[in-house]
């Protein structure tokens, strides 16, 4: 396991793999092939053209088509065609200001849309270094179940702004109140694209560095996190550098942080390999992977 494992493993996809998803004309996604194969045998909403999957009866118009593919949603998941609904919906298209329908959170890779999330560096300066506040998942937790994670990390659903959602998930997950959120510095984007178990997923994460004073420690507020330890940035980077306890994209996210904080310099053989691979172009209709 290494540094340069992990950004690989978050970009480990294979287009022969996955056709364009079509929306009237316009491809917003990709699908794997069994999977579009499946859709294309349950009802005559879905049909193959020229080797990509078209939902051909979807109705024109934002709030018809978001309606349409709720209610085709729910009848996936009564099929066992899609591991579960999550409640939380996404837009679909390449930018959370273009969306052309909704599409709930769980389903998105099974389409191959382009999702957005908000990771928190939280840390703490020291006079012999830096130190990180690391999360650890929950046992209960359906993706990654126990693994390590940030301080805060969540999604970004439709109908809030980042700085609410922010605010939002560092009260849920860490009871961080809004003043405290707020003091959050957005520090730039990591994206990757790599072939889940549930399908595609190109995403896209915006990183903050949050900045914490000695008396301020987070506090478990929901069922989704089990504990929070504060550790030395060296020894968080060896963790990231040696094994595979961190949740996967997490990875990604600390690496940024130890390049950016000059933790990890250009000394390092991979230096320049890790630097590029943060931030790789996402697929377009008929893209090849990085």
């Amino acid at each position: 396991m290494s540094f340069l494992d992990h950004i690989q493993a978050c970009n480990h996809w294979r287009s022969a793999d996955f056709q364009p998803f079509v929306v009237a004309g316009e491809a917003v996604g990709h699908v794997r092939r069994a999977f579009a194969e499946a859709l294309t045998a349950v009802g005559g909403d879905f049909v193959l053209v020229a080797d990509a999957l078209h939902w051909q009866t979807a109705p024109d118009g934002f709030e018809a088509r978001s309606d349409a593919f709720a209610a085709l949603s729910v009848d996936l998941d009564r099929r066992d065609l899609v591991s579960h609904l999550h409640g939380e919906r996404y837009p679909v298209l390449n930018a959370r200001d273009q969306a052309r329908f909704l599409m709930d959170r769980a389903v998105a890779p099974y389409f191959g849309i382009r999702a957005f999330g908000q990771h928190v560096n939280g840390y703490v300066r020291r006079a012999d270094g830096l130190y990180l506040w690391i999360g650890r998942r929950s046992e209960s937790r359906r993706v990654e179940p126990g693994k390590l994670d940030h301080i805060v990390a969540g999604g970004l659903p439709w109908g809030i702004s980042l700085q609410e959602n922010l605010r939002k998930e560092c009260w849920e997950e860490a009871s961080l109140p809004a003043d405290i959120a707020n003091r959050a510095r957005p520090v730039g984007v990591v994206s990757y694209c790599r072939d889940s178990d549930r399908g595609l997923k190109p995403d896209t994460i915006y990183c903050y560095d949050l900045e914490l004073p000695d008396d301020i420690a987070p506090r478990c507020n929901d069922d989704e996190v089990e504990s929070f330890r504060l550790l030395p940035a060296h020894e968080v980077m060896r963790i990231v550098d040696s094994t595979d306890d961190f949740k996967l994209n997490c990875n990604l996210v600390i690496i940024d942080f130890l390049i950016r904080h000059g933790l990890l310099g250009p000394d390092h053989p991979d230096y320049l390999a890790l630097v590029h691979g943060l931030r790789v172009a996402l697929p377009s209709a008929r893209a090849e992977p990085s």
